[in-house]
């Protein structure tokens, strides 16, 4: 017992003094950690690849399972192994042929439209200059004194910009020819390490209930069974938000996409291809997603045409009222169960630490945090006799109303003398 306590004791040590040693390097040092980690996640980006599409695909893996497997022996064992009947083989090879099959028409659809929405824009950058000129000089004629302005700044920092491109534009040409070389090698990279990843998510999904017995074998030696319930219970509700929202998203962005292709061919909207992939893409950051889409699409009509821009704007707010509305509530429901307000502030905080993809993962994690703050809140109530729904907040603190197990204990009597207030024992 005392080898124990001395265990448990040097234990506790150790970590603390690693916890401000960590600290200290992350704030003052050489940042030792940071630099092993990136490291690390380099060396595992295939690996971080391969585990979410296994993660993304295992509903339709399961999914074919339950359909093939119809009416045969169930495809796990009373132990929870995979039973050798190729049912599993079956389905991730459906799987990888309907995502291939998909990827491929949606692609030759797809990519050889926007490249001639892209062509098109390229060789009429002229003529969209010259309108944009015609518009500034009308708008500086009928404003003199805001031409003088325009003029004086121009003026300003004209010699600012020769030094600038004498200084800067012109030494960063030649890093710039050696950033495209390289960029070609992080493409070709990037590549590799999907095709590993591909690779390595078949043998997750071939083998999910294996891996997931094999974590919960780990969590059950390493914690006591009460505290392993609780850790079962918090991923299975991160898994069911996250899965949720992510899986739910990619699949609402990519209904609006093809939603607004087909619409804006049919009115025969200038750039329809390359209008419909910015607003899909754009569709997946939450609230925020929808004007950052529509803004540079509308100006791209614009361009071409200002009554198809009015008419692709009232398009925009209608199909966004459509999704918001009708779509998103059917692929997403409630699974956050954030309210409008903290589904701004997580998109702002994760957007200002980790940019676009701090933006969209931001509103899970603080859904996360927001049920675990919610549980131990509620906990506390429930423990003090007090009631958990917010309602019961509205007007007044419900303190003075709720009876704790003390109180219940006590009596009736006491109950009702210590709920008394000091004015109505005042009171003749």
């Amino acid at each position: 017992m005392r080898q124990s306590r001395y265990w448990r004791v040097g234990v506790t040590v150790f970590l603390t003094a690693a916890a401000i040693l960590l600290f200290y390097d992350v704030l003052f040092g050489q940042r030792a950690a940071v630099v092993l980690l990136l490291r690390l996640f380099t060396a595992l980006e295939p690996i971080l690849y391969g585990a979410l599409m296994a993660y993304l695909l295992a509903p339709v893996v399961d999914f074919f399972d339950r359909r093939i497997a119809r009416g045969q022996r169930p495809i796990l064992k009373g132990d929870g192994t995979l039973r050798a009947t190729g049912v599993r083989a079956v389905s991730l090879l459906l799987t990888w042929i309907v995502i291939t099959v998909f990827s491929y028409l949606l692609l030759s659809i797809l990519l050889p439209q926007v490249y001639k929405s892209v062509l098109r824009l390229i060789a009429n950058m002229e003529n969209y200059y010259n309108t944009i000129n015609v518009w500034i000089a009308g708008l500086l004629e009928q404003n003199p004194s805001l031409e003088s302005w325009v003029t004086a700044q121009l003026n300003a920092y004209y010699m600012d910009l020769s030094t600038l491109i004498t200084d800067q534009v012109l030494p960063q040409a030649r890093n710039l020819m050696s950033a495209l070389g390289g960029g070609v090698i992080s493409a070709l990279n990037f590549l590799k390490n999907l095709l590993v990843g591909a690779i390595v998510s078949v043998y997750l999904l071939a083998t999910k209930e294996r891996c997931g017995a094999y974590v919960r074998k780990l969590v059950c030696g390493f914690f006591r069974p009460s505290q392993s319930v609780w850790i079962f219970r918090a991923v299975g509700k991160a898994d069911s938000i996250f899965s949720g929202f992510v899986r739910g998203k990619l699949l609402d962005s990519l209904i609006i996409g093809i939603l607004c292709f087909i619409c804006s061919s049919f009115f025969q909207f200038p750039y329809a291809p390359l209008v419909s992939v910015i607003v899909g893409v754009t569709n997946v950051i939450p609230f925020f997603g929808p004007f950052l889409g529509a803004i540079p699409s509308t100006f791209l009509i614009l361009l071409d045409s200002p009554i198809k821009a009015l008419y692709f704007v009232f398009f925009v707010l209608a199909l966004q009222q459509l999704d918001g509305n009708v779509i998103g509530p059917k692929i997403l429901g409630d699974r956050t169960g954030l309210s409008s307000l903290w589904v701004i502030i997580a998109i702002l905080v994760g957007g200002s630490f980790f940019g676009v993809p701090g933006m969209f993962f931001g509103v899970p994690v603080f859904a996360c945090f927001n049920t675990f703050v919610e549980f131990l809140v509620n906990s506390r109530l429930k423990k003090r006799g007090m009631p958990t729904s917010p309602s019961s907040y509205l007007h007044e603190t419900p303190e003075a109303t709720a009876v704790s197990p003390a109180r219940k204990q006590s009596g009736p009597a006491e109950a009702r003398s210590a709920e008394t207030s000091p004015e109505e024992e005042d009171k003749p």
